[in-house]
Parts: structure tokens; sequence; C-alpha cells
């Protein structure tokens, strides 16, 4: 496939879908750590019986089954709404199916939540409110049985053949995926708001890593919020243009364009198979002949050698923390799941702010808090995910600043007159004493308090 016919294919996947006019709406897809409060390993049977009783329960249709014909996935087909596993069956997600109103999401949410709750604690289990799983080092984490999973958890972990062939420091823990929770919304976006909230929701990253971060893994104690640098110290951080934030400024849609071409694919399929290869930029992998890859084959993982196809495109999977997909929305991926009685937070935050784009833009641009001390959006989200803030921001000013953007975003929510400005009051207190849960669970734990309490905590409604 040639540039011009590549550009073409990208624009009609990524931009095209911007440009049609769509009913607003909202996406957000809520992953929740699975504990055995008892302290052993979550037993797989306990989690899928649940799953089924679910399923039965709410009279929801089969999407998806493992390796072993066990449901990993079931739809309601009149909401869109859906229960599946994401990488393992240690972490619940509930995606609720796009709708206008927070408060109806919410409603959805709690009446799913409570009858996962009423089956699992019982049983000694619970679902809760944290972006690592708090068993993490208990788990098997072990990949759900199937295809994208199976093929998924090779990839990371073939991270040993590259040590040596690239700068990037790896870290060892390429399990990640299998204990990792965030909380995701999708919002439509329109072309001509597109760059510039692309723009604009990136240089923001920073700030949220002050009220969001809910991700502490104690082999990385500095960190607060540790699930984005596992993300980018990864293989899927091999091409860092996979991952994490924009490096650049963009100006224009032919620019965006140019971004993806420099994104990397690593998997595709063929005959049923996924294959994984070494990863490649999109505008590369398109000019090879032959490309050589592995799959399992159902008892071992054997090379293979394929062609590129324009199909492959679909294949491109990458992790930004703004995410353009080929629904004409925007995915904002780099928030931890946060306690359950908050969980209404991230979405509410990023719907009122979108509300409000052009505000939020020049709240921005005129920012010299952060943005004056010689470090990029990027640098500057890692040192606030951190336990420590840098010692050259002024605190009271940071309070200062967070309240002006809750200010810009509870103001987005009124103007759509749905009376969902209420999911943002969490926030405030936050950022009153610059903190967020995972700084309250690790100040709880060094007075006293066992993490237990915390896990029972966050997982209240």
């Amino acid at each position: 496939m040639n540039q011009e016919r590549l550009n073409e294919a990208i624009y009609n996947k990524y931009i095209a879908p911007t440009e049609k006019q769509r009913s607003s709406s909202i996406g957000i897809e809520i992953e929740l750590p699975v504990v055995d409060m008892s302290g052993r390993a979550v037993d797989e049977e306990t989690v899928i019986s649940t799953a089924d009783s679910f399923r039965e329960h709410f009279s929801f249709e089969v999407s998806g089954r493992d390796d072993n014909g066990n449901v990993n996935s079931m739809t309601d087909s009149i909401t869109g709404d859906n229960l599946s596993f994401d990488c393992s069956y240690s972490n619940l997600e509930l995606s609720l199916g796009k709708c206008d109103d927070l408060n109806t999401l919410h409603e959805s949410f709690k009446k799913y939540y409570s009858y996962l709750q009423s089956l699992l604690q019982p049983r000694g289990y619970t679902l809760t409110g944290m972006g690592i799983n708090p068993h993490y080092n208990i788990n098997h984490n072990k990949p759900v049985p199937n295809e994208r999973y199976r093929m998924l958890y090779h990839y990371l972990h073939s991270y040993h053949k590259y040590e040596d062939t690239i700068s990037m420091r790896f870290h060892d823990r390429p399990d990640f995926g299998t204990f990792t929770s965030a909380s995701q919304v999708q919002l439509d976006v329109y072309h001509d708001e597109l760059i510039d909230t692309l723009n604009v929701f990136t240089m923001l990253e920073p700030y949220k890593a002050v009220l969001f971060s809910n991700s502490y893994l104690p082999e990385y104690p500095d960190y607060l919020c540790v699930r984005n640098m596992l993300w980018e110290r990864s293989m899927q951080g091999y091409n860092p243009h996979n991952v994490g934030m924009f490096n650049q400024r963009l100006e224009s849609v032919d620019e965006l364009i140019e971004y993806i071409k420099s994104q990397s694919v690593y998997c595709t399929m063929r005959d049923g198979k996924y294959i994984d290869f070494t990863p490649t930029p999109v505008r590369d992998f398109f000019t090879l002949e032959k490309v050589r890859g592995e799959f399992f084959d159902g008892n071992e993982y054997i090379q293979t050698v394929f062609g590129p196809d324009e199909s492959d495109l679909q294949y491109l999977r990458t992790f930004k923390f703004e995410d353009l997909t080929f629904r004409g929305t925007i995915e904002y991926r780099s928030s931890c799941t946060q306690p359950v009685r908050n969980v209404m937070t991230v979405a509410a935050f990023h719907t009122g702010l979108s509300r409000r784009l052009g505000e939020l833009s020049e709240l921005i641009a005129a920012d010299r808090l952060l943005y004056s001390h010689g470090y990029t959006a990027a640098e500057l989200q890692d040192m606030l995910s951190r336990r420590e803030l840098p010692q050259f921001i002024d605190k009271n000013a940071l309070t200062g600043q967070l309240i002006r953007i809750l200010d810009i975003a509870s103001a987005g929510l009124k103007e759509r007159g749905k009376d969902e400005e209420h999911f943002l009051s969490p926030l405030y207190d936050r950022a009153e004493r610059l903190t967020n849960p995972a700084r309250e669970m690790l100040t709880g734990i060094a007075d006293g308090i066992p993490q237990s309490r915390f896990i029972q905590d966050y997982a209240a409604l």
C-alpha cells in the first residue's frame, strides 16, 4: 500500500467519523479488582460463576467465551451495557452503553455493582475501587484463556528479546495488565475541535495526576500512579508514540495522520489466530513484502511469515492518554479506577471540561505554575504522579489552579442542565488538600490502618 492510499485509509478510519453528525453521548468503562478477603488467590471458578449468575439475572446475552467455554463477556442488547474481564479473571470490567446523562449511567452502575457484591461478599470476596489489585502478589495473574489475551500476555513477556536492541529500560512486571485497573471515558469529538482537544487535554495530564492517582505498587514506591509507567516501560512502549502523551503540539489533521503513521503495529490475525511480531511503524509496515511473526497453534508458538494487508490497520492498538478511536470519540485512558463512591468523578471531569474547551484552553495557555520551569508535559505528568511534589511548585498556587480547572468543569456540567456537577465534589476536597486515593491510603497505612480497611472503604458505594 503506497503512502497516499495509507493516508486515505487512516483518514477514513480515524478522521472521517469526527465529521459525522451524531447525538451527544458518553461511554464509560470501569475496571474493578476482584479480591479474596481471606488473603488467598482469586479462584476463577468463583468469579466465573458470579458472572454467570449476573448474566441470568439481568438477561444479558453471551458476547464472548474463553477457550474453555466460559462466558467472559456479556451484553445487554438494548442498552449496550457489558460485563467482561480485562486481561484476567481478577479484573472485572463494567462498560456502560452510550448515554448522555451521567446520573442515568451512575444508576446503572450502582444496580450492577450492588448485585455483584451481593454474590461476592457472602463468599468472602469483594470488588474494590483501586488501580492496582491489592493482592497482585497473591493472585495467579494469568491471562483469560482466549486468543487476544494469550497473544498480549506472550507479547508483553517477549521484552527480553529486545533489551539489547533499544535504549529503553523495561520494568520486570510484564504481567501488569492482569492486575491494573482503569476508569476510562469516551466522548464524542467533532472535526473542528479535534486538534484543540488533543492538545489541551495533553497539557492537562499533570493536573489530573494530582487528582486521580490511585495505583500504588510497593515495587515502585515513588509512584502514587504507577499504571502509566507500567505501560510506557513495557513492550507497549517499545515505540513511545504508542503510549502516554503526545510529545509535540499538533497543528493540523495532516500532522495527526503523520503521527498515527509513526505509531507501531505489533499484531494481526490470520485464519482466526493472532500473530505478534516486532513492533513496526505503520508507514513502514505497509511497505514490507513479508513480516515474520509467531502464533499459538494450541500447543506451542510457531514461527510464520505473512504479507501485510490493508485490513491489518484495524489491529493498530495504541494506549495514548488521549486516544482517538474509529468511533469518532476520544478515549481518555490515563485515570486509575477510583474508590467506588467516587466512581463517576473521571467521567464528570472530562465531560464538563469538554463542554468548555475554549475556556480550558485559555487557562492552560496562560499557565505558568507548571509550564515555566523547562519541563515538558510528559515530564511534569511523571513528576506529579509521584509521592513527593516537585519543590518548584507552589502548593497554594497548585490548589488554586486545580480549583479553577474544576470550576470550568462544573460550569460545563451546569450548562448541560442535567444536575451532574455534584459528581465533582470529591475532587474539590482533593484539590484543597492536594491529595488523592493513593496518598490517602499510604497515609493511613503509615498511621497503622491495615490495607484491608482501605480495600473495604474503597469498595463502599
